[in-house]
Parts: C-alpha cells; structure tokens; sequence
C-alpha cells in the first residue's frame, strides 16, 4: 500500500534541482542534529524536519501537511499493526517461557563462537518469505534470549540476522522489490533467484558475522536489561533509544521502563515442538502465499484463499490466535491471563510504532518533492556499465527517498529499455544490481532505521554506526558480487 502510492505521488517541488538537493541534504542534517545534540524527540525532528522540506521545496503548508500525514498513516497501517501483533505474540511467547527453552536449547547445540553464524540462518530462515518489518519481529525476541543466554554483545548477535534479512527484503524473490525488478527486465525467475543465492552468500558473510565481531568491539553494545523482551520476569522497556535522551529513563526511580506482565501461576512450558509450530506457522502461511503467487493464475480460487491467509497481518493474527492457547491455556494460564500477557506488550510498542510512522511521513514528504526523478535525471547519461548505473542509480534514490521498494521502481522503469534485447543473464544481474543498490545507506528517512534503533535501543550515531554501516556494506559487498558475477557468465 504504502509503496504503490508513494511510487504513483507525482513531484510537485518548485524550486532547482541544485537547491532541491541541497535543501534535502540540509534537512536531513538538521533532523539529525535535533535528535542528536538538540536531544528533541525523533518523533518531533521528523514532523519539524518534514516541515521545512515541505515548506522550502515549494509544496507549500496544506501539501506538506497531506504528504506527512498520508505517509504516517500508511506506515503505520502496513507496519503498525505488525508490531503490535508481533508484541502479542512476543509477550505470550517470553512469558510462558517457550522462548527461554528454545533458546536453551540452541545454545546446547550451537557452539559460543558459532552463535553468529547459526543467527545468520536463523534470520534467513524466517526472512525469506516475510517482509523486513515482520521478520524483524519475529526474530527480535530470539536475538534478545540468546543474548541473555550466551553474555555475546549485542551487535555480535543482532547484526548478522539483520544482514540477512536486509538482502533478502531487496535482493531476493519473493519479496515485492525484487518481483518488480524482475518483471520491469523481463528477467527469467528461476535464474535471477539462483544468481541471487550465489551473491547473498558472501554478501551476508562479510556484512554479518564478520562486521558484526568488529562492530561488537567498536561500539558499546546496550544492556540486555533495556531491550524489549529483555527482562526476565517478562517486563518490556518503552521505546525511544538510550537514556539520555527525552524521556528514557534507568529501570526504577523515575523510569519510563517496563509494565510487568501480570502474576502468573507456575506454569507448564511449552515443548520446543510446539514452539516451533506456533513461531512458524506465520511464516508457513506467508510462504503459501509466495509460492501460490509465483506458480497459480490470477484468477485460480487457491491462489485468492492463499494470498488472504498469506497476508501479514492475517499471519500473525493467525499466530497471535494459536498462541494464546499452546503459550497460553495449555500451559495454565486463564484466559483473563492470557489476555493481560497480550495486552501488557502493547503501550510498549506505541512509541516504536509512532516513531516508524514519522518516519514514513518523512519519506513520503521526500518522494513528494521529486528529489528521487532529480538525482535519476543527473546519472542517466554517466556512460556507466548498465549493471553499475543500475547499481548506482538505486542506491541515490534510495539515500535520497529512504524507500528501497521506490529506489528499485523508479531505477527498473527507468533503465527497464537497456535491458532490452540483453541475454537472460544480463536480464537477471540488471535485477540483482538493482536490488542490490536498493539497500545502500538506510538513514532517517528510512522507517526501517527507526526501527532498528528503538529494537536495539540506540542512539542516533550509534544507529549510523552499526545499522547503516551494514547496509552499506551489505548493498557494496552484492554490487560486487553481481559484477563479478557478469563477467564469469556473460
């Protein structure tokens, strides 16, 4: 939803390309530095920040106004209700202690140095058919257990799973981005996926494991105690980041930290059998989804049924529901109980969610001003390879829209007639490039940025330094590997 309308808004900006590029890179400077120096509220750098965008662009106050809030509106209905759904279930699985004995179980069976590497497939695993949001939710409470479990830093655990799930959000089919970049080239499907797999398998070694061990010693990771899900009796911080900036406190006097869960009985634990069922199911039904919509016609009913229990929100409303029983009722909770664990997770996600939706508006602003078609215009006629200009090309308007699902539609339309005539296999690394661009740079007119930032509780800088940095290794390290590629099979 929120990219297809976006895709359609038509630039309305008034001003040069010249200044409308240096008014884009100015507010996104003055965001930074209101959240970062000024310590004013994400939420409120990001509407003063879309203001002045706005505003100065020459969309003028009531445009400004009906970009931001459009945008907010539709992050938060594509993403909003994820994240509280995957609170419910977050909350349901951490109490009833099914997430505990899963990860025990991990832990006995991968070796402490290995921790990284199994995250790496873990996230690979859950990612491959779900979109970033939903699999960052799913996968979150998992990063935070097995980090209480092995006293691994933070970043060493987080980093290579979200490595993962970031290429294959851009790079990799079945994920929207991805099937509109095949389809704009006319790319063979089973080809692109295979040269996709043969990439991503360094891509997320090098941004994973390997960036994640020197990140780890670089930048301090938070306590566990700060994280959603990361306290033992089931109890979650509020989001907003680090403790110094507004409205972050230390857990105790004067914290913002952590409704409890309600007090529970003793328990049963769910078997790590059930556990599995109940976290996969989403997953499983999603997967449905993609595979009916790559191999059934339009018009097939099982395609129509699939793609309704196929949609996020339907999935994990699908996984909430068979939770509150095997995390729930079996394991001795009644359902006033069950009830009071679900609903304790949600005041806890509402400034995340509101945070991200800001985000989405600050985008949605951006696109408004035609700043993505400005920066396509400039680098058209470079005489660049088609795979780098398609590389290249994604990664600007993706640094300039925070959109990687735009950066991949506006660069495929608009370099769609080179690939033209091209073999299948150019067809196909013309689609990877591109997807591999779209990665590039994550910053804070990125939902996913916010995202990340309230998950891991840090700061801005901090953000840059771990979150987007992987990005843009992640996006280079593919580029490479797509490049390197072409010249072996073309």
């Amino acid at each position: 939803m929120l990219a297809a309308r976006l895709a359609a808004d038509e630039p309305r900006a008034s001003i040069g390309e010249g200044p409308l590029l240096g008014l884009t890179v100015a507010t996104i400077v003055v965001i930074i530095v209101l959240i970062g120096w000024a310590k004013l509220h994400p939420l409120i750098a990001l509407i003063l920040g879309s203001a002045v965008l706005g505003v100065g662009s020459g969309l003028g106050a009531e445009a400004t106004v009906t970009d931001f809030v459009g945008g907010l509106g539709d992050t938060i209905g594509d993403i909003g209700l994820l994240i509280a759904l995957g609170a419910m279930l977050g909350q349901l699985l951490h109490v009833s202690g099914a997430a505990t004995r899963l990860v025990d179980r991990f832990v006995r069976a991968v070796p402490g140095r290995a921790v990284p590497w199994a995250m790496v497939g873990i996230a690979f695993l859950i990612g491959l058919p779900l979109f970033f949001e939903v699999a960052l939710v799913l996968v979150f409470p998992i990063i935070v257990l097995v980090v209480r479990r092995t006293g691994a830093p933070l970043l060493k655990v987080a980093i290579p799973a979200l490595a993962a799930l970031s290429l294959l959000n851009g790079f990799l089919p079945p994920h929207p981005g991805p099937l509109l970049a095949v389809s704009a080239f006319h790319a063979d499907l089973g080809l692109t996926m295979f040269y996709g797999l043969i990439v991503a398998v360094p891509t997320v070694i090098v941004g994973g494991p390997l960036l994640g061990n020197v990140l780890a010693r670089l930048v301090p990771s938070p306590p566990v105690e700060k994280l959603p899900f990361g306290h033992p009796d089931g109890g979650m911080p509020k989001a907003g980041g680090t403790d110094d900036e507004p409205g972050h406190g230390r857990r105790g006097t004067n914290s913002t930290a952590a409704l409890e869960a309600p007090a529970l009985p003793r328990l049963s634990t769910p078997g790590v059998g059930v556990t599995l069922l109940t976290m996969l199911l989403p997953i499983a039904l999603m997967l449905i989804r993609a595979i009916a919509e790559l191999t059934l016609s339009q018009d097939d009913p099982g395609r129509r049924l699939a793609e309704t229990i196929g949609e996020p929100t339907v999935a994990l409303l699908a996984g909430c529901l068979l939770a509150m029983f095997t995390f729930g009722l079996a394991t001795g909770m009644g359902r006033r109980q069950v009830s009071g664990v679900m609903g304790s997770g949600l005041p806890l996600v509402a400034g995340i969610i509101l945070v991200v939706g800001a985000g989405g508006g600050f985008k949605s602003t951006l696109v408004a001003t035609g700043v993505g078609d400005t920066i396509a215009d400039l680098t058209r006629n470079l005489g660049l390879p088609a795979v780098v200009l398609a590389w290249l090309l994604a990664a600007l308007i993706r640094v300039a829209v925070g959109s990687g699902t735009v950066a991949i539609i506006t660069t495929a339309s608009l370099l769609a007639p080179l690939a033209a005539g091209t073999s299948p296999s150019g067809a196909a690394l013309m689609a990877l490039a591109v997807g591999a661009g779209s990665r590039f740079g994550s910053h804070v007119n990125d939902a996913g940025f916010w995202m990340v930032k309230e998950f891991l509780q840090l700061d801005v800088k901090d953000t840059f330094r771990t979150w987007t940095l992987m990005d843009c290794v992640v996006s280079v390290v593919a580029g490479i590997g797509v490049v390197a590629l072409g010249a072996v099979v073309e």
